[in-house]
This record gives structure tokens, C-alpha cells and sequence, in this order.
């Protein structure tokens, strides 16, 4: 787990992650949490199926850079968001990362505080050496949140932009 000044950032384990896809508040009993309105994007289930489930069940891999990690907002106890990190570290010590914000804690510099705790961790992670993340041009709350982490924009394409950042160790 990771502690930011609002919140606990709860990596899932299988088990978690299964309850989390049944959005039927099963995971929010389990870690006694109120209830949160969020359902299961298309991309979210697509990815849970082709790579998040798949990867956190195999156990030579370490689950943490492959599952969920949920925000889970102190003062309400509530989930607000998830951030994932997209594999292991490759040959040059990179890892991508996703996230998003249940729509009704958007705007509140949450998915920027969490963030800022994944990048806290990886600086406990020797292996760790940058980290990157794609937006799409349209989402300016998304970039916005990598801007505020001091991201810089290394390119883009049509309808995304690329972000990297170097860990300091």
C-alpha cells in the first residue's frame, strides 16, 4: 500500500480483482468501503481479460506492476479512482502507466496525488528508471495530471500524446 496525504493506494490482488469486475460492491464490503457509482469501461474489461487477470494470476510475475492499484479517499472511505502500471520494467528500466477517475472525483486533484504516490514508490524500485504514459489530445484533464508531475511530452500522434519521466534515485 501506498499513503498520500488523501488517500490509500490499495494494489488489488486476484481475488480483489475479480470482485472489482462484478461492480456489484462485493470488493467495496470486502475492504469496508462505502459504496462508489463505477462501472467497467469496454478498455477497462478488454484489458482485465487480455492482460491484468492473466498476468497477476501468474505467479513468476510480480503482481504489483500488472494489477490495479485503487484510490481509496481517506476522509470518505470510498474508491475514487485506479492507476495501473502496464508490466515489469523493460531492458532500460521503463513502465507505462494508466489511470482514470470515477466521473464524480474528476476535478479534485486526486488522480494527480495519486500519481504522485506511484511515483514515490517507484523510487523504492531499483529497477525503475523512467516512467511513461500516452493521452489522448482531447483529454486535458488526463495531461494535465502527467504536467503537474513534472511529465515532460516526448511525441505524439494523430490523437495521442507521449509522456515521460525520469526517476531520481
Amino acid at each position: 500500500m501506498i499513503e498520500t496525504a488523501r488517500m490509500i493506494l490499495k494494489p488489488l490482488t486476484y481475488e480483489q480483482l475479480l470482485k472489482y469486475i462484478q461492480c456489484d460492491h462485493s470488493l467495496e464490503a470486502e475492504l469496508q468501503l462505502n459504496n462508489t457509482a463505477r462501472t467497467l469501461s469496454p478498455e477497462l474489461k478488454e484489458a482485465f481479460e487480455q492482460s491484468i487477470l492473466p498476468n497477476v494470476a501468474d505467479h513468476t510475475k510480480n503482481y504489483l506492476y500488472y494489477t490495479l492499484w485503487t484510490g481509496i479517499l481517506k476522509s470518505e472511505k470510498i474508491m475514487i479512482g485506479d492507476l495501473c502500471i502496464v508490466g515489469e520494467p523493460n531492458a532500460v528500466g521503463e513502465i507505462e502507466i494508466g489511470y482514470g477517475t470515477y466521473d464524480e472525483f474528476q476535478n479534485k486533484g486526486l488522480m494527480t496525488e495519486m500519481v504522485q504516490g506511484i511515483i514515490e514508490w517507484t523510487k523504492t524500485q531499483t529497477m525503475v528508471k523512467s516512467i511513461i504514459a500516452s493521452t489522448e489530445k482531447t483529454n486535458t484533464a488526463s495531461f494535465k495530471v502527467l504536467e503537474k508531475n513534472s511529465f515532460i511530452k516526448i511525441g505524439e500522434t494523430d490523437t495521442l500524446f507521449h509522456w515521460k519521466l525520469e526517476i531520481n534515485k
